[in-house]
């Protein structure tokens, strides 16, 4: 769901949190009872969501945010200003299902003209199904990154009860799972952005692009011939180094991979599903695969560097070094990928 649709269901929205909040949102009107309940405010949800006045930080931003986002977009981004990351936000670039992402002005301390600001939805607002298919198998993570142990009682109680206070938590470690899982995979050399800090709302990480554009996904490129079939390759060894390191995106497609001057770089980790924790880990992966066999195939990619654009002898050969012998994960399997006996 793009931004511009979630703007126009603030009456959907209006009428959930109202029913969720009736005697919060009444008790901080303080106005006595009526036969007619006057409609809530676009600009009052916000306010109440971040259980804060309008927030003032005392900056000109070159991007002017809209008044259904103004409040929670400066209050997510206020800790990147704050850790000297970003000194302006320039534009929206995109609005997806779960969060919005910025192109920012960077901080000259950070050695980079650019980062990219992907700030998640409030909880209430957002638009992911079956969430819980992806956390099985996962720990609770806090605003550390580090997981939440299960004698931490109250939290624990939080969360089965899906308290205001339990939903938090659950928000903090969704998105902790994509700035962990950003940092996992950059050091182990995948093409994925760079992650620079982030708070309890937002990431800031590598902007992919230049000063007009932004790097558009695959999906909405037609790859040259000369390229696609190492970019089908390339894909295919990020799949690797992720299933290495016990990690399946999730959610991988020709929507979330970018493409910027002959390279790709996959994003959005925070659906990302545990290898051995998870019982439908097999189908998962399974799907992001025919997606991007899917995608390369209608490139004209037939088979590249020995692997065949075909999701079902991709998947067997997968199955056979990370599901069944638990391999070594190392390089030199990897480099064995075109020639190990079936």
């Amino acid at each position: 769901m793009s931004y511009d649709s979630f703007e126009d269901q603030y009456d959907h929205y209006e009428a959930e949190f109202y029913t969720k909040n009736k005697d919060r949102y009444q008790r901080r009107t303080r106005k006595p009872k009526s036969r007619h309940q006057p409609k809530m405010a676009n600009k009052d949800i916000i306010e109440a969501i971040t259980d804060d006045s309008p927030v003032e930080l005392g900056l000109e931003t070159t991007y002017q945010p809209g008044r259904f986002e103004e409040g929670w977009l400066m209050e997510s981004l206020r800790p990147l200003f704050e850790q000297a990351l970003i000194i302006d936000v320039l534009a929206r670039l995109k609005g997806g299902k779960e969060a919005s992402v910025y192109r920012c002005e960077a901080h000259p301390a950070v050695g980079i003209r650019f980062i990219a600001a992907k700030v998640y939805r409030p909880r209430m607002f957002r638009n992911l199904r079956n969430d819980g298919m992806y956390r099985e198998g996962r720990s609770i993570l806090g605003e550390t990154g580090k997981a939440i142990k299960e004698t931490e009682h109250r939290i624990m109680r939080a969360l089965s009860k899906k308290t205001g206070f339990g939903d938090q938590v659950a928000h903090t470690s969704w998105l902790m799972y994509e700035l962990t899982t950003l940092r996992t995979l950059y050091d182990a050399g995948a093409s994925v952005p760079r992650a620079y800090g982030s708070s309890l709302n937002v990431i800031g990480m590598d902007y992919i692009g230049d000063e007009y554009m932004a790097a558009p996904p695959l999906n909405s490129v037609t790859l040259e011939t000369s390229e696609r079939d190492s970019l089908f390759a390339q894909t295919i060894h990020n799949i690797e180094i992720m299933l290495r390191h016990g990690l399946i995106h999730g959610d991988l497609s020709a929507f979330n991979i970018l493409y910027w001057e002959g390279r790709i770089t996959l994003i959005d980790f925070p659906q990302v599903v545990s290898l051995k924790g998870n019982s439908r880990a097999t189908s998962i992966l399974e799907r992001d695969v025919e997606r991007v066999c899917e995608y390369f195939a209608g490139q004209g990619v037939v088979s590249a560097g020995g692997i065949p654009c075909d999701p079902v002898v991709i998947m067997a050969r997968l199955r056979k070094r990370y599901f069944s012998q638990q391999r070594l994960n190392t390089e030199a399997d990897y480099s064995r990928f075109q020639t190990e006996d079936e």
